[in-house]
């Protein structure tokens, strides 16, 4: 909080009223958070459904049902998302059950997750506070002087054929099965209990469709589904121009408005994806339920920042490291410049 009560009086003036602002928005209607739950999980259960009864008449239906299916699951992350900010319903102790059986329709266990993305929105754009709750991104300066071993991890990670696809599967299938050293005891358990669940879901699935089914179903919606929701929450921070810093300039307002993108979708993508493409917004508070993201922006100019197309955000996957000599994103054929001058005249 400290960070935000010193933000420098130029950066107010320049984001003038924007605590009020958001203040007006920062409470969950309870009846549009019901509208979205039926509107999002009956048909979720829906297309599962006529996933399962599609893999005995044409594969290539269940593909192509696996499209929306997996829509209406990242739809369903973004519940998840705003129950784990506790901005979804008044009450924190109904953000929780939703949360918990969410984050199990979408292999996340709740507590755990709820925890390192706190982190992230605490540490959004800082530079000493990387590593939590983020898509990991080094400095030029960090990259150079990382042994070889780092660099290649560092490269196939940060390569998009890797992180669209096994990448983004593995964290939501496999990485997120495994507490980490250092988790507290809720997050902890919160990992263990969900394991459980989802063994059981699973295998009671398995034993009713067989193996088979259930993952000519489950494969395609989860890739599909992880590979989607990885690039949104990728294009939110990685993007030129931007703004990174160190702790002791770190200012939240700039991380807010300057470090979180406006993602401009056509209007069916910005349903699916909750609104989420509002992030500068949501980053300034996360309390605002997804739905009224958008009202808030249309209805207040200084929320009114350069947005950013389908076509824009592509030019994204060029980008590897932070510079921070120059305070820009860059590709590894950037690189160069920097090899160039460690060679002795």
């Amino acid at each position: 909080m400290e960070n935000i009560l010193n933000t420098p009086a130029s950066t107010e003036d320049e984001y003038a009223g924007w605590r009020e602002i958001v203040a007006r928005y920062s409470r969950p209607d309870l009846w549009r958070s019901i509208w979205q739950i039926v509107n999002t999980l009956v048909p979720y259960f829906a297309l599962w459904a006529l996933m399962i009864y599609s893999v005995h008449i044409s594969y290539w239906i269940t593909l192509a049902l696996s499209i929306p299916t997996a829509g209406f699951m990242v739809r369903t992350f973004i519940i998840f998302h705003d129950c784990g900010h506790g901005s979804f319903f008044k009450s924190q102790k109904a953000n929780h059950v939703l949360g918990i059986i969410t984050g199990i329709l979408t292999f996340t266990p709740y507590f755990k997750w709820r925890h390192d993305h706190a982190i992230h929105h605490a540490t959004s754009s800082d530079l000493d506070g990387r590593g939590v709750g983020d898509v990991k991104t080094m400095t030029v300066k960090e990259y150079l002087e990382a042994p070889w071993w780092k660099k290649v991890a560092y490269r196939t990670f940060r390569s998009p054929l890797v992180m669209f696809t096994i990448g983004s599967f593995l964290v939501f299938t496999v990485f997120s099965r495994f507490p980490v050293k250092g988790d507290a005891r809720r997050e902890r358990n919160s990992v263990l209990w969900t394991d459980l669940i989802l063994a059981i879901m699973i295998g009671a699935m398995v034993w009713l469709l067989g193996w088979r089914t259930y993952l000519m179903v489950q494969l395609p919606v989860m890739i599909i589904g992880s590979s989607a929701g990885v690039w949104l929450f990728y294009v939110q921070h990685n993007f030129d121009p931007t703004y990174w810093e160190r702790h002791s300039k770190w200012q939240f307002v700039k991380a807010g408005f300057e470090g979180s993108s406006f993602y401009k979708l056509p209007a069916i993508l910005q349903w699916f994806s909750g609104n989420i493409g509002f992030h500068h917004i949501h980053h300034l508070s996360p309390k605002i339920p997804n739905y009224k993201l958008p009202k808030c922006y249309k209805e207040n100019p200084v929320f009114h920042v350069r947005p950013m197309t389908i076509p824009a955000s592509l030019s994204s996957l060029r980008m590897r490291l932070y510079d921070e000599e120059r305070r820009i994103m860059v590709g590894w054929n950037a690189l160069k410049r920097y090899y160039r001058k460690s060679i002795p005249a």
